[in-house]
């Protein structure tokens, strides 16, 4: 069967064009999040069979040449005769392919074989086109192949990880389809009209050898994380709002003074949301005693500032890393195949730890705030709990409790990964990133902030409301709103995991922000 450069598309798609150069983060989102369909560019194609030329050329040759014919890891030493050479590229695979636990999610595995798909199109490895083609169709066609909780140690790769995905591209292992059925690959391929790759020299490796598991994660936690931070921005000034505090604090020439980026689009953020709040207005007085809020109020853009210099940072290290070509060995540019240590994940790995110190401090604050609304020495007037009847009413009392169980596990998901090795393959691989295992970490720790933030919401949204016949600003008041068509206002106490769930579901949308950004204009 003859295979066309251009996978099948749906006519008036917006295709993700697959180039030498780097995928944007828009791009990885939208074919991992969205089914985006793939495209190989010509200058791509052109690339990859340049490269192959060179591989072709070596495999001929009597000097034996790593991963084309050679052993692997500690075996690199051993040759490989030529009759036993596509053996030898198959045993790799699929002796790689060892991984155990949970099926990791389908989102990560697109992203992971699409990032494998850029690097191939480099024509830094030296694969065959239609080898890069066959990763382009199987995501077209939503093939998924089943991918492993454990079995990446974050060095020469994301091994395990990526041998499972070469492993379906040889019509071999479980696939699950668009649709979430499991399937054999074999099957799936021959029913979308893909044909299996037979590899040749250096191809197993070449598909096996990258980190892009871990920046699959990265890209997609960075994503999240930047439309989290900003809901923190908002449920914080909800807070500020229903707990009587000031923005004062937030004034832009009190920022300046300590002129962090983050902290200072996080005070603007805080600024906008509590614009025109006539709760506010209400203790703007001389008859108002207390001096200062307390620090989670007070310090919200600091922290929520430092989590988004973080970010930054974190974004910056991505971007390098999409506009790499990691493999071992690569073909440079100058037709030589060389062997590097460019496919060890410390790079990604200390930004994946950073990112989940930063969402468990977020988390923290966010629980804080949210206590004190519960508290009746602290809430400035409002019921204990927020309940409607204290005493024979709970109120808010047991959604505090799972925010500060899940602030417990983002304080534990906060330890880094990085730190640990743990080495491998009779010593050759004697020191390991760990960085899968940092981005594991990390989407839970994504989950768990997003969850904290949701409690904060319906709480501030609770407490704003009991805050009548007093008004609140104008973008508050439209966030409450967006909420209510989901999560009831006070009244008596009703079975409240719906409600959380609704807030849940509202803060994960984006909606939080979409919501106070129909007042306040977009906001940072």
């Amino acid at each position: 069967m003859t295979q066309t450069l251009t996978p099948d598309v749906t006519p008036g798609t917006v295709q993700v064009l697959v180039g030498v150069g780097p995928l944007t983060f828009e791009d990885v989102v939208a074919v991992a999040r969205h089914e985006a369909p793939v495209r190989l560019t010509d200058e791509a194609v052109a690339s990859v069979r340049a490269s192959r030329t060179v591989i072709e050329a070596l495999a001929d040759d009597v000097e034996p040449h790593y991963g084309v014919s050679t052993g692997f890891g500690a075996l690199a030493t051993k040759h490989i005769p030529v009759h036993l050479r596509a053996q030898l590229q198959r045993s790799l695979v699929r002796s790689h392919a060892a991984g155990s636990g949970p099926e990791v999610e389908r989102e990560v595995v697109r992203a992971t074989m699409l990032l494998r798909l850029s690097t191939l199109a480099t024509g830094r490895t030296g694969v065959r086109d239609a080898t890069a083609l066959t990763y382009a169709r199987m995501l077209d066609a939503g093939i998924t192949p089943v991918v492993h909780e454990y079995g990446s140690l974050g060095c020469s790769g994301d091994l395990a990880p990526l041998a499972h995905c070469a492993l379906a591209a040889m019509g071999e292992g479980p696939i699950r389809l668009r649709d979430g059925s499991l399937t054999d690959a074999g099957v799936a391929l021959r029913d979308n009209g893909i044909e299996p790759v037979v590899l040749r020299e250096k191809e197993g490796l070449a598909l096996i050898n990258g980190t892009d598991g871990m920046l699959g994660m990265l890209v997609l936690a960075i994503a999240d994380l930047e439309r989290l931070v900003t809901t923190a921005d908002v449920t914080a000034a909800m807070s500020v709002e229903g707990l009587l505090g000031t923005d004062d604090v937030f004034a832009a020439d009190l920022q300046q003074l300590r002129p962090h980026p983050g902290q200072m689009a996080s005070a603007a953020n805080m600024r906008a949301v509590l614009h025109d709040s006539v709760i506010r207005e209400s203790h703007r007085t001389a008859d108002c005693t207390r001096v200062q809020d307390a620090y989670s109020l007070r310090c919200a853009p600091q922290v929520a500032g430092a989590a988004r210099d973080t970010l930054d940072h974190a974004r910056r290290v991505a971007g390098w890393e999409l506009a790499a070509a990691v493999d071992n060995p690569v073909v440079t540019l100058d037709g030589r195949v060389a062997s590097n240590g460019n496919f060890h994940g410390a790079p990604l790995a200390y930004v994946l730890d950073f990112l989940a110190i930063v969402a468990a401090d977020l988390a923290s604050i966010s629980e804080r705030r949210t206590d004190r609304f519960l508290d009746v020495a602290r809430n400035n007037g409002l019921p204990p709990f927020l309940a409607d009847d204290p005493g024979v009413d709970s109120g808010h009392m047991i959604a505090q409790y799972t925010q500060a169980a899940i602030v417990s596990e983002l304080k534990r998901l906060a330890n880094p990964a990085s730190v640990d090795s743990i080495p491998s393959s009779a010593m050759q691989e004697d020191h390991v990133s760990m960085g899968w295992s940092a981005a594991r970490k990390l989407r839970r720790s994504v989950d768990g902030l997003t969850r904290v933030l949701a409690v904060e919401l319906l709480t501030a949204a609770r407490g704003l409301d009991l805050r009548a016949p007093l008004s609140a600003a104008p973008a508050t008041r439209a966030v409450v709103d967006a909420l209510r068509a989901t999560a009831p206002g006070p009244g008596p106490d009703r079975f409240l995991a719906p409600e959380i769930a609704a807030a849940v579901a509202l803060v994960a949308s984006g909606g939080v922000v979409t919501a106070a950004e129909t007042v306040t204009g977009p906001l940072s």
